[in-house]
């Protein structure tokens, strides 16, 4: 995987983990908020009910309540009063009933069939003894009992909520119910609704972080060609640095071989073909053939003095050989030698352990620092301090001259070449370079750290 796809994936990753999280929360906390919602309007709806029903049955009774309060116990007060609530019902399954207290059925209005049995020992599908049950519910003051009973409308046993109530000068026990197959259904519709808002915003947030991973990814991708656009203008101007570079090393070299080397090896041509010339002429002319010869061997060591200048400027033997400390001791002797400016090398702590690369990268820069001191500088005085401590080697290069505007040589793109060659440099083994200059003076300071002794 390319490093932009790793970026790319690192950004979008989280993202999703993130919103799945979310994702996950928000499912949670709706479901819980579900349950409880529902919770509460079950709570609400069965009290309700249960209020309802209460005033059913006190309705009923408050009906024949003449009759009942006149103290008649006589067969034909019974049946008005059984005429009287069989006529009050509310909707297909809303009716009373009235059983007595052995568990006959003396009134069922939906059911006639069930008149005059005796359902003491019914059961439901639970295995429950409802009429025992209603019975005892009534004896002990009247109230609530759920349980099992076919639904006139559909004909089919559903869960029912009764209320019962105790006649006893009568010997009756009158009670209705509500079926509670219409109370589930209404939950369930509520059931259904959360789940459906549940489903919707889970749909949201997979919606969100599909858009928002594609917007990362695009944006990302945006990102990459933009920065692969600026890495190639770069890499384009680095290329185009290094070339001239080159060609402006190759140049410096044609004119050292052209210049010096070149012109010495015509003149020792000559010398050598002005003494063979003189051997030529007699033994008086020996004398002066030496002399020529002489020349010509001091020449040559001219030549080969000249010839070690230009290897030790292409690769200085004595860097591999010595080490930095050693190869920077002898760029000053050959710095006062050539150019007269006095420099004072200093060296301090342990600079070995590094690795060729980084010793050359520093060796660079001291030869770039003192080159743009002899050009630009007009310094009496340099002074080249190596240190290394557990930290980080740093390379020292100051001189008193009449300094430069650093930040007017950053922001001009035809000048500092140097600087920027040195900078380059330092970054290529992960070193840092700062320079400051003053009219006092200029200070070139360049560390590389030790963690990056490893580059190789």
């Amino acid at each position: 995987m390319k490093l932009r796809q790793k970026i790319i994936f690192l950004a979008i990753v989280p993202l999703i983990l993130a919103l799945c999280a979310i994702a996950l929360a928000v499912r949670h906390q709706a479901v819980a908020l579900g349950q409880q919602q529902r919770a509460t309007i079950q709570a609400a709806y069965l009290a309700s009910k249960e209020a309802e029903l209460k005033h059913y049955v006190e309705l009923a009774t408050w009906s024949i309540a003449h009759l009942y309060d006149s103290g008649r116990k006589d067969q034909a007060a019974l049946d008005e009063a059984m005429a009287i609530l069989s006529k009050l019902s509310y909707g297909d399954d809303g009716y009373f009933f009235i059983y007595d207290m052995q568990g006959k059925s003396l009134m069922h209005p939906r059911q006639p069939e069930l008149v005059g049995r005796d359902l003491w020992d019914m059961k439901d599908a639970d295995g429950n003894l409802t009429i025992q049950h209603l019975i005892e519910r009534a004896r002990s003051g009247g109230g609530f009992e759920r349980y099992q009973w076919e639904k006139p409308s559909s004909h089919h046993v559903a869960s029912k909520l009764g209320y019962v109530v105790a006649l006893p000068n009568w010997g009756w026990m009158l009670g209705t119910g509500i079926y509670m197959d219409d109370v589930d259904a209404a939950l369930s519709k509520i059931d259904t609704q959360v789940s459906g808002n549940i489903r919707n915003t889970m749909w949201w947030i997979a919606g969100i972080a599909i858009l928002s991973a594609l917007v990362v990814g695009v944006s990302g991708l945006v990102l990459n060609i933009s920065e692969h656009r600026v890495a190639d203008a770069k890499l384009k101007v680095l290329a185009q640095r290094v070339v001239r570079s080159q060609e402006e090393e190759r140049a410096r070299l044609s004119r050292d071989l052209h210049d010096g080397i070149s012109q010495w090896l015509v003149s020792i041509k000559l010398q050598i073909e002005a003494g063979i010339a003189k051997l030529d002429n007699g033994p008086q002319q020996s004398a002066a053939a030496r002399a020529t010869f002489e020349r010509s061997a001091g020449q040559l060591n001219d030549v080969l003095a000249e010839v070690r200048r230009i290897s030790h400027d292409l690769r200085p033997a004595i860097l591999d050989d010595l080490g930095l400390a050693a190869a920077l001791s002898h760029l000053a002797r050959e710095w006062l030698e050539h150019a007269g400016i006095p420099i004072d090398f200093q060296h301090s702590g342990n600079t070995d352990g590094m690795p060729a690369v980084a010793n050359t990268v520093l060796f660079r820069i001291a030869q770039e620092a003192l080159a743009n001191i002899a050009r630009h500088s007009q310094a009496t005085q340099i002074k080249v301090l190596l240190q290394g401590d557990a930290q980080a080697v740093t390379l020292t290069v100051q001189d008193n001259g009449v300094g430069f505007d650093v930040d007017q040589i950053d922001g001009n793109p035809k000048h500092g070449i140097g600087l920027r060659n040195m900078v380059e440099r330092l970054e290529a083994v992960g070193g840092r370079l700062k320079v400051n200059s003053s009219a006092a003076g200029t200070t070139v300071l360049a560390t590389i750290p030790h963690p990056h002794y490893s580059y190789a």
